[in-house]
């Protein structure tokens, strides 16, 4: 299984190691998670409700009762990818394996056809009980991952298996569970998206019908998969991407002007953005009178791709977009490659509004060996992942 969207509900259990899932949200959210904290009302009394939305940056309900009319559980069942409940006490372990369901986070369990993985913490006399290991071997029957936990110090003197598991390795079974890349992690990607216009007047402009889709597609699997993200945008009405910062600008200046300022502490750049070739020679302040707008005196814009290039450091990996009407030239797109400078190239064919606004696209990578890869039509997103596996090659 993939997860595109990452959305996480971590649920809390009541128990005196719940202070250790503090910890545990940091991570999640390093590898690419949204995180919404459920917690059991036990649970608060180890850690408070503050400590959770500090941490997660999202509003805190423990109430199944608290906004009925939005139907919170089913809502949170539906948006969630991944359920995480740490500490998974004897208590929940029960009445999860069980079909119960008397709080917020256990209805949201029994609603979700998300995967869940539990993270057992309890007394060592508590986990070998002969109801516990009957409810994890449900549990498990029922495809859920519960992690072994570790041997290690209890409360007080007590000493045996029980604990909660490290972090990392939680994170590495997580991970493995549901098929999560975090080859990103630590690297810094910019990305342009969407299209850059110029302006004629007030009222009119000279643009192109880019939505922007593409960029942030690559600007969210690059977040999704560790990276740190910039991502300038150029006129799109997509939502900003929640974790990347988001620059929005207008004229391919704007566009010019962000990037230059960006490029610098990017490892890889995804220069998606479709730019303006030309612009007005002169704008006018003025709404000009339509029988005045008969001709329009153009200049040519700079060669956004070609300058980055031209001050790209060995370490540094740059992506370009080509979009043809017809059929492709790929060894047109090989000579653009080596012109630009760029590192590989994503070509494809727009003939008729094709790609533009879909969600779904094709096209051909052109490396700048020479070598070319076929990408039949797919989604943006698997696209998105597929130019991030090519860029991180070349990274090494």
């Amino acid at each position: 299984m993939t997860l595109l969207g990452r959305e996480l509900i971590l649920g809390i259990g009541g128990g005196i190691s719940a202070y250790k899932s503090a910890e545990l949200l940091r991570r999640l959210q390093d590898i690419g998670f949204a995180v919404s904290v459920i917690p059991t009302r036990a649970s608060l009394n180890f850690v408070g409700t503050a400590t959770w939305e500090a941490l997660s940056g999202r509003p805190v309900n423990e109430n199944l009762w608290n906004n009925v009319h939005e139907v919170p559980h089913i809502r949170a069942a539906r948006t969630a990818d991944l359920i995480v409940i740490a500490p998974a006490t004897a208590n929940l372990l029960g009445k999860i394996a069980n079909g119960l369901a008397d709080d917020l986070l256990t209805n949201v369990v029994i609603a979700s056809q998300s995967p869940i993985v539990f993270v057992p913490a309890m007394h060592p006399e508590m986990w070998s009980n002969l109801a516990t290991v009957e409810n994890v071997a449900k549990l498990r029957a029922r495809g859920a991952l519960v992690i072994e936990p570790d041997e290690g110090r209890m409360t007080g003197d007590d000493f045996g298996v029980g604990r909660y598991p490290d972090i990392s390795k939680v994170i590495a079974e997580i991970s493995n569970f549901v098929n999560i890349k975090s080859d990103l992690l630590g690297r810094r990607v910019l990305v342009s998206a969407g299209g850059t216009r110029e302006a004629i007047d007030p009222v009119r402009f000279l643009g192109n019908r880019s939505s922007g889709k593409q960029g942030f597609a690559i600007a969210k699997a690059a977040h999704n998969r560790g990276a740190e993200v910039v991502l300038v945008a150029a006129n799109s009405n997509l939502e900003d991407l929640p974790g990347i910062r988001t620059i929005r600008v207008e004229s391919t200046a704007q566009m010019r002007e962000s990037l230059n300022s960006e490029f610098a502490n990017c490892e890889f750049l995804a220069m998606t953005a479709a730019i303006a070739d030309a612009k007005p020679a002169a704008f006018s302040p003025e709404k000009i009178k339509k029988r005045q707008l008969l001709s329009i005196e153009l200049e040519e814009n700079p060669d956004l791709l070609q300058e980055l290039c031209a001050r790209k450091s060995k370490s540094q990996v740059v992506l370009a977009f080509a979009a043809e009407t017809g059929e492709l030239d790929l060894g047109a797109a090989h000579q653009k490659l080596k012109k630009k400078g760029a590192d590989f190239l994503f070509l494809n064919d727009v003939s008729n509004g094709a790609i533009f606004g879909s969600d779904k696209t094709s096209g051909v990578i052109v490396r700048a060996d020479g070598g070319t890869l076929d990408c039949p039509i797919q989604d943006k997103d698997t696209l998105a992942n597929l130019l991030l596996d090519e860029a991180l090659t070349k990274l090494g």
